[in-house]
């Protein structure tokens, strides 16, 4: 493996296991004042569309990093969205 992807997927793994102390935090508590609804709205529409740009590519480390935290980061909106 090179060292490009070995950061690249490094990068990917850590990007996208930062939102699971959120996402159990919200699924927790059902706090969501302190979350920007407009940030994770943003946000997760970017991640989406870094998704279907992995898929045009057809780059597995960009389409597996990002279905996993388009659905993380889309817990937390939905999550602040009901309990918001």
């Amino acid at each position: 493996m090179q060292s490009a992807e070995l950061i690249g997927g490094l990068a990917a793994m850590l990007t996208t296991v930062a939102f699971i102390p959120q996402v159990w935090q919200v699924w927790r508590t059902r706090h969501t004042k302190d979350i920007s609804l407009a940030m994770y709205a943003a946000f997760t529409c970017g991640v989406a569309l870094w998704l279907v740009y992995g898929i045009l590519l057809g780059s597995w480390p960009i389409i597996v990093s990002n279905s996993i935290t388009v659905c993380l980061a889309g817990a937390v909106l939905a999550m602040k969205i009901r309990f918001g």
